[in-house]
């Protein structure tokens, strides 16, 4: 099983450097075979084609974001100060993990109805997410009540359309991003420093 790991791990690292090059639809799986060192029965034994290896990569992202996010929470108190804490580790990610989020984010865009799923999948992940964290800061009193399902997903417009543009251009920069959309955000739910 471990062996199997590795190959699969292998396939998923330069599934990612090939498509970070390439773009999706210029990547053959042979160029994948070959970066990886495997077989191609050993790529299509773990992914039959080349969509499903590239929403493999969109869920080894989205599992990276929200690992990083509840790790950075799990010292927080309930309430507003996880979200916080959290909106500034989903940043930390994007940052460090520039050149996937460019490919995950941008490229998968206008790939089809199968990746468009996949996107409202993980868009659905990440505003529950928010949810739940919104949800700790009404019950503690944080901040007044309000819609939290329909408010995390208008944050996700604003999150998703302010990294677009951050991983693809570069700008703004992490910190304005923080300096401007944290605090925009927050007060759309009534919460002041």
């Amino acid at each position: 099983m471990a062996d199997s790991r590795s190959t699969r791990d292998r396939i998923l690292d330069a599934a990612m450097n090939i498509f970070s090059a390439k773009g999706f639809h210029d990547t053959k799986l042979d160029e994948i075979v070959a970066e990886a060192s495997i077989s191609k029965g050993s790529i299509y034994f773990h992914f039959p084609n080349k969509e499903k290896l590239f929403i493999a990569l969109v869920d080894q992202f989205a599992d990276v974001i929200e690992r990083r996010a509840r790790e950075a929470i799990e010292h927080e108190s309930p309430g507003i100060g996880r979200v916080r804490v959290a909106l500034e580790a989903v940043l930390e990610t994007f940052a460090k993990y520039r050149r996937p989020a460019k490919l995950l984010l941008v490229q998968a865009v206008g790939l089809g109805t199968i990746f468009e799923r996949k996107r409202m999948e993980v868009t659905d992940r990440f505003a529950l997410l928010i949810q739940t964290y919104l949800d700790e800061a009404v019950a503690d009193g944080s901040i007044a009540p309000v819609n939290t399902h329909i408010v995390s997903h208008a944050w996700m417009g604003a999150i998703y359309s302010v990294v677009i543009q951050w991983v693809y251009t570069g700008e703004p920069s992490r910190d304005e991003i923080m300096e401007a959309l944290l605090p925009l955000l927050l007060k759309s739910v009534g919460y002041q420093d």
